[in-house]
């Protein structure tokens, strides 16, 4: 098989692990590479799926190939955590939550209202943000969204995600980590959007509860 190399990290890091897996195993190396990163988020999809592209880019594996292993990769990732939900059920759910500071029974209970109205649109774009690509699975197991279901959503969200990851490292060339510092301001910025959100929550939460006290109080 054809080699390439990386101009950041050709024999460390996940760049160098990545391409060690792409040239020894082809597009079932990118498929691994892809369902380890849904199992374990650190390994970043912004560093692998540029890099796969670049790897179609020099020949060493056909787009198709890219495109159809990595998505595959993201399935099978996705629906170990969506088993894990599952497996962990909605009952151990509520009893972990209702040992938790700060939150209450029925803020769970508009989560699982919201996520019954809307879990179909959350696993499709949650497919394509960086945080939540993983996470999303979770709850879907835990609600028991019909797995033909889930695994459509997934596969089709995936497969547009990947894509344009993919072809931007294929039409970047060596250039490709270009990609991973633009999506990395992004997770960024989705990361801090998230910790913005649960301040607020739980600052609502706290002066919520004070104001219960003191209407109950004398």
């Amino acid at each position: 098989m054809e080699q390439f190399t990386v101009t950041a990290e050709p024999t460390g890091g996940i760049a160098g692990w990545a391409t060690s897996l792409v040239e020894t195993m082809g597009g079932p190396g990118a498929g691994l590479a892809i369902a380890l990163e849904n199992l374990f988020p650190p390994l970043p999809s912004e560093v692998i799926l540029p890099l796969t592209g670049f790897a179609a880019g020099n020949g060493v594996i056909s787009l198709f190939s890219a495109l159809f292993w990595t998505t595959a990769g993201s399935v099978v990732g996705a629906f170990a955590l969506y088993q894990i939900g599952n497996l962990f059920g909605r009952e151990r759910m509520y009893a972990l939550w209702a040992r938790l500071p700060l939150v209450k029974t029925s803020d769970l209970e508009k989560t699982e209202a919201w996520f019954a109205k809307h879990g179909t649109k959350a696993v499709f774009f949650g497919r394509m943000i960086p945080v939540f690509r993983s996470l999303i699975s979770v709850p879907a197991g835990l609600e028991r969204m019909p797995v033909p279901l889930f695994l459509l959503l997934t596969a089709l969200g995936s497969s547009i995600w990947n894509f344009l990851l993919i072809m931007a490292g294929y039409w970047l060339g060596d250039q490709w980590e270009m990609v991973e510092q633009y999506v990395g301001m992004f997770s960024k910025a989705v990361l801090a959007l998230v910790v913005v959100a649960l301040a607020v929550m739980i600052t609502r939460t706290i002066r919520a509860r004070r104001t219960a006290r003191n209407h109950e109080d004398p």
